[in-house]
């Protein structure tokens, strides 16, 4: 199998190395930037003899070398810098994910597609309309980090909860919707850990000053690639399109889903309390928003 990377920034190099130190795959790493992805491509390759790993990788400039890719993973487009506003940001990587979602209907219009680029909800959207995909093969990332960040907030403040119980449904962004069903789980604990997450990924591009998070992103894209190529069925929190699933329509957003070798095999919806409703209809509403402006 093979899998494509568009983007050879650090989350796109590093799913790639991820996928060929695991063997998991072959990968095509693909950047507009003359020489970026050829040169990552080879420095990721050298690992090989000392992984032990028979996939092999490309690195090129042409779009096009994504054909043959069962799974086409998008992390191309701008991070928000000082002094661009929201809507800056939407226009100018609406305008890159459109050129890429028609690139993969032409060249892989057979494969499942990730979606990393923010805002990530809408871009997700944007793809699965602009290549006009059955929804179930374009899948946001951001559930699958947005959790893993709660369960290791929640960790560091209590030794005991059931960590397949504890997740983050809603928007990639500040309306996120914890959910806790872990009977361990205390509400103070609980509260803290949740804004911690909300704030991980500012708090960490504050730290960096040019740059934002990769090590735990690529493995959140890692952990959906492995679920689909092994067919695992497995659930995860990912940005999946409501087709009135929770009472909402033709939006992208997080929810539990399981993810299989056609892509999202099942929407899972759960009851949810009064105020999760409330956080969640406002998360869509937000999302709503964004969509409107592309």
């Amino acid at each position: 199998m093979k899998v494509a990377i568009i983007g050879a920034g650090n989350v796109g190099a590093m799913v790639a190395s991820r996928v060929v130190d695991s063997g998991l795959a072959d990968v095509a790493l693909i950047d507009i930037a003359p020489g970026l992805a050829k040169g990552k491509a080879l420095d990721i390759s050298d690992s090989r003899p000392i992984t032990g790993s028979s996939s092999k990788i490309e690195g090129s400039e042409d779009l096009k070398d994504m054909r043959g890719a069962g799974i086409v993973v998008v992390t191309a487009g701008l991070a928000r810098k000082p002094g661009m506003s929201r809507d800056d940001l939407i226009r100018k990587n609406s305008e890159i994910i459109k050129d890429v979602s028609l690139n993969i209907k032409k060249h892989a219009s057979l494969a499942i597609v990730i979606i990393v680029t923010n805002p990530l909800d809408a871009m997700s959207y944007l793809t699965m309309k602009t290549a006009a995909f059955k929804p179930e093969r374009v899948i946001g990332m951001a559930g699958v980090l947005d959790s893993a960040r709660f369960i290791n907030m929640v960790s560091s403040g209590s030794a005991r909860m059931q960590s397949d119980r504890i997740f983050m449904m809603g928007s990639h962004g500040d309306t996120m919707v914890a959910i806790n069903r872990s009977v361990d789980l205390d509400d103070k604990t609980f509260k803290e850990a949740s804004e911690k997450a909300r704030n991980r990924g500012a708090e960490i591009v504050g730290h960096l000053k040019t740059g934002s998070a990769y090590f735990a992103p690529s493995a959140a894209v890692f952990s959906m690639l492995r679920a689909i190529l092994k067919d695992e069925n497995r659930t995860v929190c990912c940005s999946a399109y409501l087709d009135g699933e929770y009472g909402e329509k033709d939006v992208y957003i997080g929810v539990p889903v399981t993810l299989g070798s056609s892509g999202v095999i099942k929407i899972i919806e759960i009851e949810l309390t009064q105020q999760e409703k409330k956080a969640f209809k406002k998360s869509v509403r937000q999302i709503r928003d964004t969509i409107a402006k592309l």
